[in-house]
């Protein structure tokens, strides 16, 4: 019985331990903790307006690309932290190697004889009002077409200017 006890306590000390995995608004992407004692948090007053940069490929054309998560992670933190949809503004600019990760899964499959893992993260990002971008000079430099795009994407002259652009519109740029 007093082993019972003690495995019973044990596991309770465990769970209570544990933190809670929640995905507030990207449901199968971005994974976030629950830090119920986190001192520093996001004031929900605030409006975010933020740009994440992704330049870095998976390292297997099969396996989603962890860096283009981070902008569901940028989302369902600033939402686990309080902040309303509404004040959240988010840019993705994706450019060199990780520019393939964007093609649409006939093109993919193309190139790299595997179904693109990225496509349901685009369309959830796009479903939520993820602006995406592709760099120009990054599809010309991999002889990526506009028509090999997953419909999400839209085409930006270079990542350099649209990441400018941005800052100047007051974004606040976050590289992956």
């Amino acid at each position: 019985m007093k082993n019972l006890l003690l495995f019973l306590l044990f596991f309770v000390c465990i769970k209570s331990n544990a933190q809670e995995k929640l995905n507030p608004l990207i449901k199968k992407f971005g994974t976030v903790y629950s830090v119920p004692f986190a001192n520093e948090k996001p004031n929900p007053d605030f409006k975010y307006k933020i740009l994440v940069e992704v330049n870095t490929v998976s390292e297997k054309p099969d396996l989603l690309n962890e860096n283009l998560e981070s902008a569901a992670k940028v989302l369902n933190l600033h939402i686990l932290g309080g902040v309303p949809e509404k004040n959240l503004e988010l840019v993705l600019v994706v450019h060199g190697a990780a520019s393939l990760n964007l093609m649409n899964n006939e093109a993919y499959q193309q190139k790299f004889a595997v179904n693109n893992p990225n496509l349901p993260l685009i369309t959830a990002l796009g479903n939520a009002g993820v602006k995406i971008f592709i760099c120009g000079q990054s599809m010309a430099k991999r002889s990526i077409n506009a028509n090999e795009l997953a419909p999400e994407v839209t085409v930006a002259l270079s990542a350099i200017t649209t990441i400018t652009n941005y800052a100047i519109k007051g974004f606040t740029v976050l590289k992956y």
